[in-house]
Parts: structure tokens; C-alpha cells; sequence
């Protein structure tokens, strides 16, 4: 297991198998929909080399998560050779503590091994609303495709759903 980052009670390292269950149960725990099965794929694509899935732990509790895809085969820059960051949360109970950052501080700099650019989709609804104002402060900007909805541009008047499938999708040049 790789470390990438330990200092002031956080580190940061890959995902593992018994961080799967552990993240599910705390945010099922916190009310939010959450399935075993996103991290359990997380972890498979990490082993299959299409993935780099990160864990947080604050002192020596599973805290925080997020993955890089280095070539992403879906959003805004699908396909284009730009790494995507991925599924980034931090549990409720350790934020305001500089987890996030340091997590999005190794995705990142995993990022920057592939490409000069960067890019997420954020959730437009306010579940999202501490994400969306962390990515503004680290210089993320919208793509200018608009808003997606269900893995495509949602167009002008079009119905869509408030739900985790409204996204914007933002890039960064590292």
C-alpha cells in the first residue's frame, strides 16, 4: 500500500478492501445513499490500472476518499488524455480539519503525472454546496459545456432532476 502523504494526524494512501465497507456504513450512518459496490469498483479499477483511489484517515480513522482517473472515458474531456477527479468526500464528522485539501492536494499532484490539466464534475445540488466552494478556491472553472445530466450535456430547456446526476464540470491547469 502506497503512502503519499502522513503528517499533522492525516494521512493519505490507497484505498483498500476494508475501507469499502467502513465508508459505507459512516455515510449510510450520516444519511446519505451510499453502496458498497461504488468503492468495491473504485478498488477494481485501481487494481486493473484505471484508477488511482485515494483514503484519508485522521488519526488512524478512514476519514475521507477520491480517485484520479488518468485518461477519463466520460465527461466533459472524455477521451482527451486529461485526468478526472473522482467521487471526493469527506465525512461529515472530520470535515473543517484539512482533510479535503490534502486530499485534493495528492489527486492533484497525481494529476500532474499525466497532464498539465485537471478536471470533476461537481453535484449542482446543495449536498455539494462545501465541494463547489472548495474547487472555486482552488482555481477550478467551469468547462463551458453547461450543465450534465446522466453523463450528457443537459440542453437548454431540457427536463432534468436536481439529483447526484446534475453536474458541472470544471477543469484546472496544474
Amino acid at each position: 500500500m502506497k503512502i503519499y502523504y502522513d503528517k499533522d494526524d492525516i494521512v493519505i494512501r490507497n484505498l483498500k478492501q476494508s475501507d469499502a465497507q467502513t465508508i459505507t456504513e459512516e455515510e449510510i450512518a450520516q444519511g446519505w445513499d451510499a453502496s458498497v459496490e461504488k468503492y468495491e469498483m473504485r478498488l477494481r479499477d485501481q487494481s486493473e490500472g484505471k484508477a488511482i483511489a485515494l483514503a484519508a484517515e485522521y488519526r488512524g480513522e478512514i476519514a475521507g476518499y477520491v480517485n484520479v482517473y488518468p485518461d477519463s472515458k466520460w465527461g466533459a474531456f472524455a477521451n482527451q488524455g486529461y485526468p478526472e477527479i473522482v467521487d471526493f468526500g469527506v465525512l461529515e464528522k472530520y470535515r473543517k480539519r484539512g482533510i479535503g485539501s490534502k486530499l485534493m492536494d495528492v489527486a492533484e499532484q497525481i494529476a500532474s503525472e499525466y497532464s498539465d490539466t485537471v478536471y470533476l464534475g461537481v453535484g449542482l445540488h446543495a449536498g455539494y454546496g462545501s465541494a463547489q466552494r472548495m474547487y472555486v478556491k482552488r482555481g477550478y472553472i467551469p468547462d463551458g459545456t453547461g450543465v450534465w445530466y446522466q453523463d450528457v450535456v443537459c440542453g437548454q430547456y431540457a427536463d432534468c432532476r436536481n439529483d447526484d446526476d446534475l453536474v458541472l464540470y470544471l477543469s484546472k491547469k496544474l
